[in-house]
């Protein structure tokens, strides 16, 4: 059984080349930094601050606001420039960041921080995915971003869990580790990761720094293109209520701990390092569209599930579902949002793909915070479930949309 179980691994190993288990590597330690923090984020901010979810939601909100123009340039200047220098920058200034807001105690003062830290960092996020696209062929990009996910879910084996036990002695402490993980992080991709970024096609004219940036208006033309993030931002806003709003609902409805909502990420994370090399394989024989709208159906019924269950276990039962439709629907949308682009627009098709992500990171947790500060906060749930019932129609939609296109797409690639 051992024997059999190595045998397999070092097989998956040998179908991706070493500069992928490099950055994989890299990955993992940046991770373990984040876990250790993300998690506990707002409660750190309601506990230092002596704030509600409302005025927390709104300093989450500032921070992903000024993230998405972060993201947004961060796109131009990795296909103009290149990868490497452009995730070193992020995590050098990760670092800083990350000391920075462990030691403010004033709330003005951190609001101002948390702007230019959501600015500053996020440039680095359309560099980190064109990096893995420009690794792996085509073909291998749904497993790989999958191998992405398994290995970054490790981190939330040991994260959450360490840095449920650290938060109640000394918040400052985690974001020390998290800065020191950022740094061996940068030290790794500097000396082992040689720049990626394709050549240029010869005879072709280098672009100009204002002609990347106005590159964009070719992606907001994309209609299919922006039809697919419009979609992916319905479900992401629901998504990433269980980074930010399940810890402050869990803690002040039914009194869970911060250890015992760190397990409950524990679950997710275990259940992703089991399964998600497993449901990668086979989502990538099926339309990707259609593998969206699966995974958004999962959400619908996870999510759902915290405004109608009570006990804990069922807490557990709800994450795994969750789970379910992350494992088919992460992967799988990150390598669709790669097969939209342009080889020599990468990184601005990524940095708007951020969008997906970055208005629910700027929306969710306001609205999530208003509604659990004035309303029922069942409603949360149940607001939750409608909105990944909508993405689920919007996938399917897209899917007939869009079958040409990607046929054509696959065609050529299998000719090329």
């Amino acid at each position: 059984m051992i024997t059999k179980t190595i045998a397999k691994t070092n097989a998956i190993y040998a179908e991706f080349p070493s500069k992928f288990w490099v950055l994989v590597s890299a990955n993992f330690v940046d991770r373990v930094g984040q876990t250790l923090i993300f998690p506990f984020f707002t409660l750190y901010i309601t506990d230092r601050f002596n704030v509600g979810m409302t005025q927390a939601g709104i300093l989450l909100g500032l921070f992903h606001l000024t993230g998405l123009v972060g993201n947004v340039i961060g796109g131009a200047l990795t296909d103009r420039f290149g990868r490497k220098v452009i995730v070193l920058f992020g995590l050098v200034v990760s670092a800083l960041s990350a000391l920075s807001m462990g030691l403010v105690n004033r709330l003005e003062i951190f609001y101002v921080l948390a702007m230019t830290v959501g600015l500053l960092s996020d440039v680095a996020g359309p560099a980190w995915q064109a990096m893995v696209a420009d690794i792996l062929p085509e073909n291998k990009r749904t497993e790989g971003f999958g191998v992405l996910r398994v290995v970054g879910n490790m981190t939330w084996i040991v994260g959450p869990t360490i840095g449920g036990i650290i938060a109640t002695r000394s918040f400052l402490a985690l974001f020390i580790l998290d800065a020191i993980a950022s740094l061996i992080t940068a030290v790794i991709i500097y000396r082992l990761i040689p720049e990626t970024k394709p050549e240029a096609e010869e005879g072709k004219k280098e672009e100009s720094l204002l002609q990347t940036i106005g590159g964009y208006g070719t992606v907001l033309r994309d209609r299919a293109f922006m039809g697919y993030i419009l979609a992916s931002m319905a479900m992401t806003v629901v998504y990433i209520q269980m980074y930010n709003s399940l810890s402050v609902y869990l803690r002040d409805v039914y009194g869970v701990s911060p250890q015992g909502y760190g397990f409950v990420l524990t679950t997710s994370a275990i259940t992703v390092i089991l399964f998600q090399f497993w449901v990668s394989r086979r989502v990538k024989n099926y339309p990707p569209m259609l593998m969206m709208a699966l995974g958004a159906g999962f959400y619908m019924v996870g999510f759902s599930m915290y405004g109608f269950v009570t006990a804990y276990i069922m807490f557990l039962v709800a994450m795994v579902i969750i789970t379910i439709g992350e494992m088919i629907a992460l992967p799988t949308g990150q390598a669709l949002a790669v097969s939209f682009a342009p080889q020599d627009m990468r990184g601005r098709y990524m940095a708007m793909f951020g969008l997906a992500w970055a208005v629910p990171a700027i929306v969710g947790p306001t609205a999530a915070g208003i509604v659990i500060d004035n309303f029922n906060p069942n409603w949360v749930w149940y607001i939750g479930g409608i909105l990944c019932a909508v993405s689920v129609v919007s996938f399917i939609a897209l899917y007939r949309a869009t079958r040409q296109r990607f046929a054509q797409t696959a065609e050529a690639t299998s000719t090329a």
